[in-house]
């Protein structure tokens, strides 16, 4: 029988890039955000099976920054059990939008947001290819627009 646990991690903690780079390519580009977020780890036992990062971008939205589950638990809803927390959250402290951006060629990433109940409301153009040092591949493509996705919360 599996036993998750869900803990925010203390601030002093050292950030589990390990987790984190399933979800973002380097930890330069992990240093730009996680300073500034909630880290919330989700166990099966002792064993860190996924990663959640929030950040608070203004009094009513909150934004997942990085999303990650090892590949053990995949397919499993466990991403789901996250998006699940972080509505929880977000409604907690009163905020009324949970937003999340992903690359344009992250076909499955975007699925799995709209089943989750977000919808595509924005595009930064160029995002991938003026923040990262190297081009980034996914799915066979070059990562180049982040598509924005938001879920407004109702209680």
């Amino acid at each position: 029988m599996e036993q998750y646990t869900f803990n925010k991690i203390d601030k002093d903690s050292e950030p589990p890039y390990g987790l984190l780079l399933l979800a973002d390519e380097t930890t330069e580009a992990i240093d730009q955000y996680i300073f500034k977020c909630d880290i919330y780890i989700l166990q099966n036992g002792t064993e860190n099976i996924a990663v959640m990062a929030l950040y608070q971008n203004n009094d009513t939205e909150l934004e997942i920054k990085n999303i990650a589950v090892i590949e053990g638990y995949r397919s499993k809803g466990i991403g789901s059990i996250l998006i699940k927390k972080a509505k929880e959250i977000a409604l907690g402290n009163h905020y009324k939008v949970l937003s999340v951006g992903t690359s344009d060629t992250g076909f499955q990433q975007i699925r799995f947001y709209e089943k989750n109940g977000f919808n595509k409301t924005g595009i930064r153009k160029d995002f991938f290819m003026e923040n990262y040092p190297s081009p980034i591949y996914e799915n066979g493509l070059q990562m180049r627009d982040m598509i924005l996705l938001t879920h407004h919360l109702t209680k």
